[in-house]
């Protein structure tokens, strides 16, 4: 009896320890907006300058996967592992199947052209590795994604696809 016991929770052990040492995967959660995609590293050499950098060009993408309803983005929140945050303060309707790019730098956002400006010109995310969290309005996960430059942008073009 004392030796199964013990077996039992040898291997038990031995089943967290490989849990502890597989990688970091994405949280699901209940949510019908999730990250589409980040592209966490901006063509060219980055520059904040808000008049001729390229921080527009760094994006991360925010897709409604739900079949039939409507979400307004007013009230969700992103924000980096440093604690950089950016909060949607406008309404933003997506449609099923619909879809946002959240950019850096200044601009003109457009329901028409699926796109929102942080109206800030320092860039947000990492070129190294970040952890990406998207909060629903009540503060409740909606999505979470780590990610490293060398385990999951495996063309090295700067941008991660998720939930595709």
């Amino acid at each position: 009896m004392r030796i199964r016991i013990l077996a039992t929770i040898t291997v038990a052990a031995g089943t967290l320890g490989a849990l502890a040492a597989a990688p970091a995967q994405a949280t699901e959660y209940s949510s019908a907006l999730k990250i589409r995609g980040i592209q966490y590293d901006a063509p060219g050499r980055d520059s904040n300058n808000c008049r001729t950098g390229n921080t527009d060009e760094e994006y991360l993408t925010i897709k409604n996967y739900s079949s039939g309803t409507t979400v307004n983005l007013k009230g969700y929140v992103v924000k980096d592992k440093a604690g950089n945050r950016f909060t949607f303060t406008a309404n933003h309707n997506l449609e099923p199947g619909d879809y946002v790019k959240l950019r850096g730098g200044n601009g003109t956002d457009s329901d028409r052209g699926n796109v929102v400006y942080r109206d800030n010109c320092n860039f947000m995310w990492n070129n190294d590795k970040d952890t990406i969290y998207f909060y629903k309005p009540s503060g409740a996960g909606a999505d979470s994604h780590a990610y490293t430059k060398t385990q999951n942008d495996r063309d090295g073009n700067g941008y991660i696809g998720y939930h595709n």
